[in-house]
């Protein structure tokens, strides 16, 4: 007896048919073909392409969500968290446009198809920087009154070295440097008390 066709199993024949076509050639039917049904059996589980492609494209920005969110290490003060969360996202980054081209290239595109996507992905990592920033406010660490649009600063001032536009600038030889500085340069500034028994302002 088959095995009943599921959601999942869906998805990842749609991200396989993605990287071996890309997302202007992909079609329904290439999807149902690599798992062997029909393509109305693909459409029970998707209404449109549109659907489908939305959800694929969420599966990996999940992964993604995932992988960074487990990482946590709660010996590390939150500078060094901090320092250690921005430079495993620019690592994955730097190592999807270089050894995953299509797949990258692909969603890069789908991502930009769908605005709510975009802010999906966003809402969770910018969420996870808020979180460290929290924890270094709990902490007397950091300083900040808003944080939430402090970790979404952060999250700007860094696009450089996470943003898919500057995948080409990732293979500088310089760029591990210039994200050193920028961290550090951010860093100090989370750390940087402005009430007055700390800068001897009257």
């Amino acid at each position: 007896m088959a095995e009943a066709l599921t959601s999942e199993a869906i998805l990842a024949a749609t991200e396989e048919v993605l990287r071996r076509y890309g997302p202007a050639k992909a079609t329904v039917v290439d999807v149902a073909k690599a798992l062997g049904v029909s393509h109305g059996s693909v459409y029970r589980h998707f209404a449109t392409k549109a659907v489908l492609r939305e959800a694929v494209t969420r599966r990996w920005l999940d992964a993604i969500h995932e992988e960074m969110e487990k990482e946590f290490d709660p010996n590390l003060s939150a500078g060094d968290l901090l320092r250690d969360w921005l430079q495993r996202l620019f690592d994955k980054k730097r190592l999807s446009h270089t050894e995953d081209v299509e797949l990258f290239t692909t969603f890069r595109t789908l991502v930009g198809e769908n605005s709510a996507v975009i802010e999906y992905h966003l809402d969770h990592l910018v969420g996870q920087v808020a979180r460290i920033i929290r924890a270094g406010v709990d902490t007397q660490e950091f300083v900040t009154d808003d944080v939430e649009k402090t970790a979404q600063a952060v999250w700007d001032a860094t696009q450089v070295f996470h943003h898919p536009a500057h995948a080409q600038e990732w293979g500088n030889p310089h760029i591990q440097d210039a994200f050193d500085a920028v961290v550090s340069l951010v860093v100090a500034g989370l750390r940087y008390n402005r009430t007055p028994s700390a800068t001897g302002d009257a």
